[in-house]
């Protein structure tokens, strides 16, 4: 459970990123706190998903500061980002379907083989990259796949998200970003990836977890950052405001309180 007495884990301070005349994010703040859920909601054109590309690498701000556990980072990219602990699931999903499930999961990560085969001849340890891929997925829950080395392509959309899904639990080691994990996702899919979601806040790794589907923030998220106009407008609890009081401070129908975490 969140302790804002704590120092967070990764926080934005101030981001600013203009497209010419287009403001994405008027002034970005957010705090992601030590073994918590972040539900962050907001309407379309809000800047959430600029706000959050800036925090994993794939958006470079024109000012404002992103600080990783109190000390300042600047991502040039996405690797930048991932190697500084930060796993992220975009909405596109970032999967090659022409590989195989295994190849999926180590993406940039490949294992080589012990001893001289690895370090001279630079094989793949394919068969300890399928074994864990298996752990991972089959942790992961999601439908039963019949070959963990059949490509992505030949997978149903809900079985490709949990294979990037399971790629963001298995490698985030201080933060997993998931923008709409759940969207492409059957209703038991869905409640997996939720429990899959819980399961990674209770081993102690925060999550920041992006969606358009109310009752599965609600659900799941210990505060909720509330993004409207390129700002934050707020962060509530599930315990303190309804879902239609967050669509209504979202939408700009109701007045923001003061932050209540």
């Amino acid at each position: 459970m969140t302790d804002p007495t704590r120092d967070p884990v990764l926080e934005a301070r101030g981001i600013v990123k203009r497209y010419g005349p287009v403001t994405a994010i008027a002034s970005g703040d957010l705090e992601l706190y030590p073994g918590e859920i972040l539900g962050v909601i907001g309407d379309n054109g809000a800047g959430k998903s600029s706000l959050i590309k800036a925090l994993s690498g794939a958006l470079i701000p024109d000012s404002g500061e992103i600080l990783l556990e109190g000390k300042p980072a600047r991502f040039r990219n996405p690797m930048d980002a991932r190697r500084a602990g930060i796993e992220t699931v975009y909405q596109t999903l970032a999967v090659a379907p022409g590989l195989d499930i295994a190849d999926n999961l180590f993406l940039g990560r490949e294992e080589r083989k012990p001893g001289v085969l690895g370090s001279v001849f630079r094989m793949l340890d394919r068969k300890h990259m399928r074994d864990e891929a298996r752990r991972h997925m089959s942790d992961l829950g999601i439908a039963t796949l019949q070959d963990i080395g059949q490509a992505v392509e030949s997978l149903s959309g809900g079985q490709r998200q949990g294979v990037a899904v399971a790629r963001s639990a298995a490698f985030g080691s201080k933060v997993v970003i998931l923008d709409e994990p759940t969207a492409a996702l059957g209703v038991k899919e869905g409640a997996r990836v939720l429990q899959l979601i819980r399961d990674v806040r209770d081993r102690g790794l925060p999550v920041i977890f992006i969606s358009h589907n109310m009752p599965h923030v609600f659900e799941i998220s210990d505060r909720i950052h509330i993004q409207r106009l390129g700002r934050r407008a707020t962060v509530i609890t599930p315990e303190s405001h309804t879902m239609a009081e967050a669509v209504a401070i979202m939408t700009g129908a109701m007045e923001p309180p003061p932050e209540a975490a």
